[in-house]
């Protein structure tokens, strides 16, 4: 008889104290997914080397993510970011991805009141790029583009001494930016990012920039011309990528 499929064991009622059977729960999936066909060399996708580099693709985390998150679902906000905070203070693999996943799924119910969690996160359990996309593309950019306000907040980060705080300045933006939002503000935090030296934030202005020429071109394409000659090639290359061919070529010269 062909085996059952897993399953979770059960269904939780209140939030951040059932972040330890949450846990558990995932674990217990990851065991069961943890397969050679299920895993992928992460090292490909970054430049410091990497202690742990053979993980499971992202592809099937999803699915694992998808599957818990029926339990999680049916708790109040509240709850839910406490399950999430206490998956993110257990600093088990996966688990900066599973929160930041459900943080976003929640993000249309999130309030300004919120961002200040958001910020801790960011702050105390950030350490790659992937962990800052994945929360500045999720919930912050969700909650950015609702309340514009708190662009003011973000673009604080951007003369931080933290380089995922830096980085975090213009991913937040990506969000808004492809909505055609915050042109001002997206043009603002790049200016102060714009000489920064580290390639992982320059990479995120960049690619901000790039979002917000999609329906903001012409101020774009002017910020990026008057700049030029001080942004590097890095930054520069992102925020161009999609432009017509003559003006990246003029973009270039």
């Amino acid at each position: 008889m062909p085996n059952k499929p897993h399953k979770p064991q059960r269904k939780p009622q209140s939030g951040g104290s059932l972040a330890g059977g949450i846990l558990k729960t995932l674990l217990a999936e990851l065991r069961a997914a943890d397969k050679p066909a299920n895993r992928v060399n992460y090292q490909q996708f970054f430049k410091e080397k990497l202690e742990n580099p053979v993980g499971l693709r992202t592809s099937v985390l999803r699915q694992i993510s998808s599957k818990v998150w029926t339990l999680v679902k049916p708790l109040s906000k509240d709850a839910i970011l406490e399950v999430c905070e206490g998956l993110l203070a257990s600093h088990q693999r996966y688990m900066r991805f599973f929160a930041s996943e459900w943080a976003g799924k929640i993000a249309p119910k999130c309030e300004p009141t919120d961002f200040a969690r958001f910020e801790r996160w960011l702050d105390q359990y950030v350490a790659s790029w992937a962990d800052c996309d994945g929360l500045c593309c999720g919930v912050i950019g969700v909650l950015v583009a609702r309340f514009p306000e708190l662009a003011a907040k973000t673009k604080r980060w951007a003369r931080s001494r933290n380089m995922w705080r830096r980085r975090a300045a213009a991913v937040s933006l990506v969000v808004p930016a492809r909505r055609g939002m915050l042109i001002q503000e997206v043009l603002a935090t790049a200016e102060v990012l714009l000489a920064d030296s580290e390639d992982l934030v320059q990479k995120g202005y960049g690619w901000m920039l790039k979002e917000a020429g999609a329906k903001s071109f012409p101020e774009v394409r002017e910020f990026v011309m008057a700049h030029k000659d001080e942004m590097p090639r890095t930054a520069l290359r992102y925020a161009i990528e999609k432009w017509p061919a003559a003006a990246r070529k003029e973009a270039m010269s």
